[in-house]
C-alpha cells in the first residue's frame, strides 16, 4: 500500500497556491543565473576583464541560489499535493525525483569515470560514495578534483530523502503547525556547526594548504552546514501556501522587495570577499541564502518585474540548467584541451564563450536524448494513480 499523508486529518486549512500551473518566468530567469554563475566560478582558464573576474569569483553563490529555488520548488510541490485534498504519496514522490535526478546523473557519472580526457588531474572520488551520494562528506577536491561539483547533488538527494518523512510526521502527530520552529531551529543551527568546525578545525591549524583543505571539507561541502538555502525555500513555500493574506499584502512591494535582496546580496559580496575567514564561515552562507529568498519571493509574486518578462533564452538555459551543471566541468576541460592544439589563446573570451556553446549544445543533445524521454517514462508510470508534476 502507498503511504500516503491523509490531508484532511491535518490542523492545516487548505493551501492557497496562487502560482499558475504554467512555467513561473521569475524562476527560469533565477534558474540561469545560478547556472552561468556556477559555470563562470569553475572555468578558471580565463584572464578576464575585471568586471566580469569579480562576477565569477562570487559564481559560486550560485550553489546557494539552486538550493533556495529548490527549497521551494519541492515543498510547494508537496504542499500543491496537499491541498487536492487526497494528501500526497511519498511512493510517488520519490519516484518523481529519481526519474528527475538518477538517470542523467548516471551517464555523467559514467562518462567522468570512463572518459579520462574528460576528468581533471587524478579523477573523480571512489565510486561508491557517488552512488550513495555521499560524497559531500569527507570530500578532498585536490586529491580527487573531478566531479567535486556533484557535492551539492548529494545535499538536496539526502533532502529529498528526508523532507518528505518530515512531512508526514509532522501531520501524522498533528503539529504542523510547529514546522516553522523545526525550521528556525536547523536554520540556528547551520550557524552553530559552522562554528563549531571553524573553531575547532579551521582556526587552530598552521599550514594555508591544511587549512582550506579542512575548511571546505568540513564546513563548505557538509550537508549539515549547508542547510540554510533549502530552509529558506521551504519557508518562502509555506507563506505562499498558507500565509496568503500576507503574500497579497506585500505583492505592491513586490520590486522593491527584489531590490532589497539584490542590495543584501551586495552587502554578502563584500562580508565573503576573505570566503574562509570567520564572519565570512558562519554567517555568510545564511546571509547569502535569505538575499537569495528575497529575490526568490519577488521573482514570484505578480507584480514583480521578473514575474512579467518572458524569455526564451533564461527558459532554455533553465530547462538544461541540470545536464549543464552535471557536465560543465568537464565539457570546459575537453575545450580548454583541444582548442589549445590548435592554438587558441587559454585566456582569450573565445575561449570562455567556445567552453559555454559547447556545454549548452552538449545539455541540449542530453535533454532530449535522456532526460525528456524518462520524465515521459516516469509520467506513464504515474498515470493511473497521479497527475503528473512539473519537473
Amino acid at each position: 500500500m502507498t503511504p500516503t499523508i491523509n490531508y484532511k486529518a491535518s490542523p492545516l486549512p487548505p493551501a492557497n497556491l496562487s502560482a499558475p500551473t504554467s512555467r513561473l518566468h521569475g524562476l527560469d530567469h533565477l534558474r540561469a543565473l545560478a547556472i552561468i554563475m556556477v559555470f563562470m566560478f569553475h572555468y578558471n582558464h580565463g584572464d578576464f576583464p575585471l568586471w566580469l573576474g569579480k562576477f565569477s569569483l562570487f559564481g559560486w553563490t550560485g550553489v546557494d541560489l539552486f538550493f533556495v529555488l529548490s527549497g521551494y520548488l519541492i515543498a510547494t510541490q508537496l504542499f500543491k499535493s496537499i491541498s487536492k485534498g487526497h494528501g500526497f504519496s511519498i511512493r510517488d514522490f520519490y519516484i518523481r525525483r529519481f526519474f528527475r535526478i538518477v538517470p542523467l546523473y548516471t551517464l555523467a557519472l559514467t562518462i567522468y569515470f570512463l572518459v579520462p580526457a574528460f576528468s581533471q588531474r587524478y579523477g573523480p572520488s571512489p565510486l561508491w560514495k557517488y552512488l550513495t551520494f555521499t560524497q559531500n562528506f569527507g570530500l578532498h577536491p585536490d586529491l580527487y578534483p573531478s566531479f567535486t561539483h556533484a557535492w551539492s547533488l548529494a545535499v538536496e538527494e539526502q533532502f529529498y530523502l528526508v523532507f518528505p518523512l518530515i512531512v508526514a510526521g509532522l501531520f501524522y502527530f498533528k503539529i504542523f503547525r510547529k514546522g516553522i520552529w523545526l525550521i528556525a531551529t536547523l536554520f540556528v543551527a547551520t550557524f552553530l556547526f559552522r562554528y563549531i568546525a571553524w573553531t575547532q578545525y579551521y582556526w587552530p591549524l598552521e599550514n594555508a594548504n591544511i587549512e582550506n583543505d579542512f575548511w571546505v571539507t568540513k564546513i563548505y561541502y557538509t550537508t549539515h552546514t549547508r542547510l540554510d538555502g533549502l530552509l529558506v525555500g521551504i519557508a518562502i513555500a509555506t507563506l505562499f501556501a498558507y500565509r496568503q493574506n500576507f503574500i497579497t499584502r506585500i505583492n505592491k512591494y513586490a520590486n522593491l522587495i527584489f531590490f532589497i535582496g539584490l542590495i543584501a546580496l551586495m552587502g554578502c559580496y563584500y562580508l565573503c570577499l576573505d570566503r574562509v575567514g570567520f564572519y565570512a564561515s558562519v554567517y555568510g552562507f545564511s546571509s547569502i541564502s535569505l538575499a537569495y529568498g528575497l529575490i526568490v519571493m519577488a521573482a514570484i509574486l505578480p507584480s514583480c518585474f521578473l514575474y512579467k518578462i518572458k524569455s526564451r533564452i533564461t527558459s532554455g538555459i533553465a530547462l538544461l540548467s541540470y545536464a549543464m551543471y552535471l557536465i560543465h566541468k568537464g565539457t570546459t576541460e575537453l575545450c580548454n584541451k583541444f582548442f589549445t592544439k590548435h592554438d587558441w589563446d587559454n585566456d582569450s573570451m573565445w575561449m570562455l564563450l567556445a567552453s559555454l556553446g559547447v556545454t549548452i549544445c552538449c545539455a541540449l543533445v542530453l535533454r532530449y536524448v535522456v532526460e525528456k524521454p524518462f520524465l515521459k517514462l516516469r509520467d506513464r508510470l504515474l498515470a493511473k494513480h497521479s497527475t503528473p508534476s512539473a519537473e
